[in-house]
């Protein structure tokens, strides 16, 4: 102990000092050891002495039971053989057995000084093994904030091709977000708002598809560590941390073979709906033209009629969306695995087929072959072995667009093409009609005519461990492991030329006039290859009620991603073959990356009741210079289960109302050289960019290169601080449980400019990035699950909700030129994706309101402006609305929802099962954009919202009474309409939704039925994901987990499935 304060040391002598802190410290050393040897003194005059075995219910030895006499702070804990021994005060003493995810028990002594006890599972999770940081925990013993879904959990979410479905709705803090549905399309998470997240799988950092495109029936559990206990992980960590964990044999288990096959149909869950009437069509359309600046249309009441009779050529109707989307497309999977296992060898072999076809027809789809492997194997004594491989082939076989993007094409073509067009020329299939925007014209959208896309990717995944129990030192193991990944990726396009055909009805002729001239064929293979290697020395051993573990690990992680990629001008539809004679672009790269990472970790536990956990890791980045490549980052967790506690429990007097209370807190710091830095690959050495163009050089064309600018040498790793305190509980033995948590991470280092300091032009570039600014992100959550019976009805209902949101911190001097530029652009301790725009406070009425009104909206004079159009308050009342009066509106954007929130129930009766999952969020803002916002957008059809709209009685009689709608008044593209323009709060729209995400109804037959037959189970199921979504944009017939601006990404699907699960 250093006194340091000047208050304390006035008066006093030096020496006198120096005495008062020896007399301090060896009081309190002389505590420490009093505390630690006076329950031994104590033992040694109890004059009875019990012991015995703690088993579970399959005679399992359970060790680090806690064994206490009851009233007292009298207590042992049991050897990993389950044996204990403890002296006691004399027969009448009771001797109390708990241990985390069992129910206690209480056995009094009397005359027996041997016991053999029986420990059963309670209805708790809390004895479940956790994979947290390169080791496992009991759930009840975790001191970080960490949440666990199982294998039940994965298993019965059938929602296309991707793992990431399973976890929408279950975990508090999670956000999942589809980017759109096409076949094999893959999810993104995030964990509290922070970023993309690590994945480890097996114990193998990896990346988001590699987790996305895992087979779920071979998934045991997925964690979520999501505070600063993620930090043993180190580099990418910092946003949160997925653990997976595949499935393994078990021991002295017989073979058993399990199947699990579905098949179902999907559609889209929503589309927007556009016009498929020609006469609404050309009504509607006239009506823009005539709220124009001309105030005129060429279309006239004759016409009108003709397109509503619609029984001439030319004036009849085609639904382009009918005609492109195609329902109920079929999805198949089938897993078969074989698991069992011997004293000395598990083992788990599994393969799995996915097949999904797409709504846009049979000519595009996707399919999946996973193959995984597990063997575990006691070799020696001691010696443990584990070999896992895990590989996959998939393909996507579409027809040959351009830039590969058939799906983008695909809604454009909804959006774009009017009733009045048709995809062939007199609806003849053998002439593809030329509507002059061809590209949208969905009839060549096939394989014949628009040409051939497939991609097929090859991956391998290889991890071998060896394990070694070191002899005379209970509890010290040392482990190596070694990783090989390689994926080849192959993509071949080739896009035809094709024509496209007028008909000429007086000779009956076709005759080419449009099309594609533009071929093209183009070739990319990739070959990616991960080799991580890991040594690891671990040590976990029992003393009485005292509990160590110790863990020390070496990593180093090396990636190389080779690609090529050519193109080519092919001369022929027939040949697919690439020439040099008409190959004009290759390109070839070859990343590299490398980390190491050391890890170190020490944990202590007493009687079960106190955690103490401290762990610090040093990694190495190749993303920054030798000088600042090496950052160490600790982090400490601590947990306290109360109701272990002897006043606690004397508080509860026996009652069952409060199971467990457990206190934990943590705080870690974790390097980040990821997203958040975006930093280049050696952009800190000086050198040259090749191929920076082509000049002519004495007629002699020259390949160009630039200078680099100034290298980046002084960035280095992004901190970010994480903060987290947390509360477990467990009512009733276990059938009320759930968790809160409050966190706060802050962020410094985050890249940033000099803004103050000028450099000359004549210098060619400017200064490089610092680690300059800062950011926090902070938040609460929680959940709460019951488990209930009534007789043979079994359920459970269980709710989840988190809320998180971040601000900017710090900004390095800002250079603002005034006032109003300080407040509309700085950042400083605002909230981050604030979008600025004006406040609508109602819509003109009459043409004399807006002839009267005060205010120059359109800074023409209101000129412009119809009844209907919207009024903006003028914030600075200067008599004009320009950006002055802009201020934020809405909340953050639709990827990262402020708020999120789940529920899941099941229900059990007899060999019935029911679960539905739902998934929710809220706190974030739509706009309306687009095809969303302008009227007849791109000269294409139009938006049915925008026919609830302000419009005149007759709409050829300018004078003609207007008719009030929702929407202003439409003008054809936008009509030069500086109104529709602007940033508004009348197109922004505070979403929230509740979504469906997995409804199934389960049926299992009878074992007395089954073992006629030597079936072990069978359970036929029905499913649906995605079925309904409750929430505010239905209307507009966008997906609330708006990821695009406008909202019009490729809809999610609703799925729905017939499936059987069997054993054998």
């Amino acid at each position: 102990m250093r006194i340091t304060s000047p208050h304390l040391l006035r008066g006093y002598a030096q020496s006198s000092l120096c005495q008062a802190q020896n007399k301090i410290i060896f009081l309190l050393f002389a505590s420490f050891v009093f505390l630690l040897w006076t329950p031994v003194q104590a033992q040694d005059n109890e004059k009875v002495k019990v012991s015995g075995f703690v088993r579970d219910t399959s005679k399992t030895a359970l060790s680090q039971v806690t064994v206490q006499e009851k009233g007292t702070g009298n207590s042992t804990m049991t050897q990993a053989d389950g044996s204990f021994s403890l002296n006691v005060a004399g027969p009448n003493s009771t001797l109390v057995f708990s241990y985390i995810g069992y129910t206690s028990q209480e056995q009094k002594v009397g005359a027996q000084t041997v016991f053999s006890v029986i420990l059963i599972q309670s209805n708790t999770d809390l004895g479940e093994v956790v994979v947290v940081g390169y080791d496992t925990k009991k759930k009840g013993s975790i001191t970080g904030a960490v949440s666990t879904i199982t294998a039940k959990d994965i298993e019965r979410v059938h929602g296309g091709a991707t793992v990431s479905s399973a976890l929408a709705g279950k975990i508090p803090g999670v956000t999942f977000r589809m980017p759109d549905g096409r076949p094999g399309a893959s999810a993104n998470i995030q964990i509290r708002n922070m970023g993309s997240v690590l994945y480890v799988i097996d114990g193998i950092q990896q990346d988001a598809g590699q987790f996305n495109n895992l087979a779920q029936n071979d998934i045991e559990s997925i964690s979520v560590l999501k505070d600063g206990a993620a930090a043993i992980y180190g580099v990418r960590a910092a946003n949160g941390v997925v653990v997976v964990t595949t499935k393994r044999g078990k021991a002295n288990t017989r073979n058993t073979i399990n199947v699990d096959a579905y098949a179902g149909f999907q559609n889209w869950s929503r589309f927007v709906n556009v016009l498929n009437n020609s006469y609404d069509y050309m009504y509607y359309r006239a009506d823009a033209e005539m709220n124009g600046q001309n105030r005129s249309t060429t279309i006239t009441q004759a016409e009108l009629d003709k397109y509503k009779a619609g029984t001439e050529r030319g004036y009849q109707s085609f639904d382009w969306k009918d005609f492109i989307i195609q329902e109920n497309a079929p999805l198949t999977s089938v897993n078969v695995n074989v698991t069992g296992g011997t004293d000395k060898l598990t083992y788990y072999v599994s393969a799995t087929r996915l097949d999904q076809n797409s709504v846009l027809g049979r000519e595009f789809k996707f399919g999946r072959t996973n193959l995984q492997s597990n063997i575990n194997a006691t070799v020696a004594k001691g010696l443990r072995a584990s070999v896992n491989i895990n590989g996959r082939i998939e393909t996507r076989d579409n027809p040959g667009v351009p830039q590969a993007d058939d799906y983008w094409l695909a809604r454009f073509a909804i959006l774009r093409n009017t009733p009045l067009e048709r995809p062939y020329a007199n609806d003849n299939p053998a002439y593809l009609n030329d509507i002059k925007h061809n590209e949208t014209n969905w009839a060549y959208l096939n394989k014949t005519l628009g040409g051939k896309y497939k991609s097929e990717w090859r991956v391998l995944q290889t991890n071998m461990s060896l394990e070694y129990d070191i002899p005379g030192v209970r509890g010290l193991m040392i482990r190596g492991m070694y990783s090989y990944y390689i994926a080849d990726h192959l993509l071949n396009n080739h896009e035809y030329t094709y024509s496209a055909y007028t008909y000429n009805p007086a000779d009956e002729s076709y005759k080419a006039t449009g099309g594609s001239t533009n071929p093209w064929r183009e070739r990319e293979q990739l070959k990616q290859i991960n080799v991580t290697t890991q040594a690891q020395i671990n040590y976990n051993n029992t003393f009485g009620q005292h509990t160590i573990g110790a863990l020390v690990v070496a990593e180093r992680i090396r990636n190389q991603r080779l690609r090529n990629w050519i193109h080519a001008v092919p001369s022929t539809n027939v040949l697919p073959l690439i020439y040099f004679s008409t190959a004009d672009t290759y390109q070839d790269s070859d990343d590299r990356q490398a980390r190491i990472g050391y890890i170190g970790k020490l944990s202590y536990s007493f009687a079960n009741k106190y955690f103490v956990e401290l762990a610090a890791r040093r990694d190495a980045s190749y993303l920054f210079s030798p000088e600042n490549r090496v950052g160490y980052f600790p982090s400490v967790s601590a947990g306290w289960r109360i109701t272990e506690e002897n006043f606690m429990q004397r508080m509860l007097g026996g009652s069952s109302v409060l199971t467990e209370l457990k206190l934990r807190a943590s705080y870690g710091e974790l390097g980040d050289d990821g997203d958040a830095l975006g930093l280049p690959a050696y952009s800190y050495i000086e050198g040259y960019s090749y191929n920076q163009g082509v000049a002519i050089i004495g007629g002699v064309p020259v390949v160009g290169s630039r200078d680099r600018g100034v290298p980046i040498t002084n960035i280095t790793w992004l901190t970010s601080s994480i903060a987290d305190v947390g509360l477990d509980f467990t009512l009733l033995n276990g059938k009320i449980s759930g968790s809160a948590d409050y966190f706060y991470r802050k962020r410094d280092g985050l890249r940033g400019r000099r803004g103050d300091i000028l450099v000359p032009s004549e210098v060619g570039y400017t200064l490089p990035d610092e680690n300059l600014n800062s950011d926090a992100q902070y938040g609460y959550e929680g959940s709460i699950n019951y488990n209930g019976e009534a007789g043979k009805f079994k359920f459970s209902v269980g709710a989840n909700a988190s809320y998180s949101r971040s601000k900017f911190l710090n900004s390095y001097n800002p250079v603002f030129f005034n006032s109003w530029d300080q407040y509309r652009n700085s950042r400083e301790d605002r909230f981050t994706k604030t979008n600025w725009g004006y406040e609508v406070i109602g819509q003109f009425q009459t043409q004399e309101e807006i002839n009267n009104y005060p205010v120059n909206i359109d800074n023409q004079g209101n000129r412009t402006l119809l009844p209907g159009d919207l009024i903006y308050r003028d914030i600075n009342n200067d008599g004009k609305i320009n950006n002055f009066d802009e201020r934020p509106i809405g909340y953050g954007v639709g990827t990262q929802p402020n708020i999120n929130f789940g529920l899941n129930i099941a229900l059990m009766y007899k060999g019935f099962d029911f679960h539905i999952d739902f998934s929710g969020a809220s706190g974030y803002t739509w706009y309306q954009n687009w095809e969303t916002k302008w009227a007849f957008q791109n000269d294409g059809n139009l938006n049915t919202i925008f026919t609830d709209r302000w419009h005149r009685e007759n709409l050829f009689d300018v004078n003609s009474a207007w008719i009030k709608g929702k929407y202003p008044a439409n003008r054809f593209n936008q009509g030069g309409h500086r109104n529709y323009n602007n940033s508004n709060d009348f197109w922004a729209h505070n979403v929230t939704y509740l979504r469906a995400r997995t409804i199934e109804l389960g049926y299992a037959i009878p074992a007395s039925i089954l073992n006629r037959v030597r079936i072990q189970k069978a359970r036929f199921y029905v499913n649906a994901f995605n079925l309904f979504s409750i929430d505010n944009l239905k209307q507009f017939g966008v997906d609330p987990e708006v990821v695009d601006e406008n909202g019009l990404q490729f809809p999610q699907n609703k799925f729905v499935n017939v499936g059987v699960n069997l054993s054998f």
